[in-house]
């Protein structure tokens, strides 16, 4: 028996006391189904080593200010257990015993105290009472291993787990963690991934959620902290907070935009994130699927970090709307098209990345069949769309 509930503590996670308060359970389940009697209070009591098991009685010393008359009807909340020193509840002969017929027992016994009574030892229960003990065991344990899961994965949200492809269903993507099993819903990948069963697998968790029937970890690919978690564990020094991320604007499988900050002057921000020879950020693009990553220095003047944030483009003048929280951009024309990016992108994440509105000006040299249009693109595309963690 002791190398059984081991084995089931080391495999589940579940300490073995609890193992064994959920099989005392169980045999008290078994034992009232097949032997009790009705509203008796059985306790059990089961021996680590040898497997024996002690069955006793338990009843509650009450005395007559304790008890209700017969014409009295008890509390709503059933009164029943008795040790509640003020609550009162009607006499019921499995359940209590008189004062003084308790101190011819224990002489110091006291009202609300418990007094046991050995009860037969029985081996032999019918199919009902062991199917009783069955379900009360497997309710006993998942619920402990519910807690177990919850006591692990609680702590590590904002972390990322690995795991193993276990199935697809409908777009949703289930993995392996191992004790327990997360989602990885469909909107929170990457475009264009393509998972295979049984593949490992790196995702962001993001929420830990109790629920009546379980405990569910979401998990996300496509989550800004996502990129920020694979750059803390590629680069000791956003692990050890002497570079801080500052700010992430990211479009999944497209592109991603972070604003990183050194609180040690000796430490260079971006080249900490780009590694030797880019190994760092290479090793981040590779996990993302070849999502192009563009770092930037935090600057806390806000025309410095908006020029930042629209790199590669360089920019002529930047103008600041304070009230309308925009900024008006004038670029060389053959810097536009840059500045604005493929369908928007590069101005829509610097919007997002800086939390201004960005319109960038076409240039009057540029034709004017051409700047309108673009114009107009700019203009839609660059407003934020989500506000950025800035300090």
């Amino acid at each position: 028996m002791r190398s059984a509930l081991e084995q089931l503590e080391e495999e589940r996670g579940i300490p073995k006391e609890k193992i064994l308060s959920a099989i005392e359970d169980a045999l008290i389940a078994a034992y009232k189904k097949d032997y009790g009697k009705k509203d008796q209070i059985v306790q059990a009591k089961l021996d680590y080593s040898s497997g024996k098991v002690d069955f006793c009685q338990v009843k509650i010393v009450v005395d007559k200010e304790m008890l209700l008359n017969e014409d009295e009807e008890a509390p709503e909340d059933g009164g029943t257990s008795g040790q509640e020193e003020n609550k009162k509840v009607h006499f019921n002969p499995e359940h209590h015993l008189m004062l003084e017929d308790a101190r011819k027992i224990r002489s110091d016994a006291e009202p609300g105290d418990e007094l046991t009574f050995p009860l037969e030892t029985k081996e032999d229960y019918g199919r009902i009472a062991a199917q009783t003990a069955k379900q009360v065991i497997i309710q006993r344990l998942r619920e402990a291993e519910k807690y177990s899961v919850l006591a692990e994965y609680e702590g590590r949200e904002g972390e990322i787990v690995n795991g193993k492809v276990q199935k697809m269903e409908r777009g949703n993507v289930f993995v392996d963690l191992g004790r327990t099993t997360g989602l990885l819903s469909r909107e929170e990948q990457i475009p264009g991934e393509y998972y295979r069963q049984g593949e490992r697998l790196k995702a962001y968790l993001y929420s830990v959620e109790e629920t009546p029937r379980g405990i569910n970890l979401r998990l996300s690919r496509a989550h800004p902290k996502f990129v920020e978690q694979l750059f803390a564990v590629e680069a000791p020094e956003i692990a050890s907070g002497k570079v801080v991320v500052k700010a992430i604007a990211r479009e999944p499988g497209a592109r991603t935009k972070i604003a990183v900050h050194s609180t040690d002057p000796n430490i260079d921000p971006v080249g900490s994130c780009v590694g030797q020879r880019g190994v760092r950020v290479n090793t981040v693009i590779s996990e993302l699927g070849g999502e192009k990553i563009d770092i930037i220095e935090w600057e806390d003047s806000v025309e410095e970090f908006i020029r930042s944030a629209l790199s590669p483009a360089k920019i002529n003048t930047v103008t600041l709307f304070t009230e309308e929280n925009r900024a008006q951009i004038e670029v060389d024309a053959d810097q536009f098209s840059l500045a604005v990016g493929r369908g928007g992108q590069n101005a829509r994440l610097a919007a997002k990345l800086t939390g201004w509105k960005i319109d960038i000006i076409p240039p009057p040299s540029m034709p004017t069949q051409e700047s309108k249009p673009v114009e107009k693109e700019a203009e839609a595309m660059t407003e934020p769309e989500i506000k950025t963690e800035t300090e």
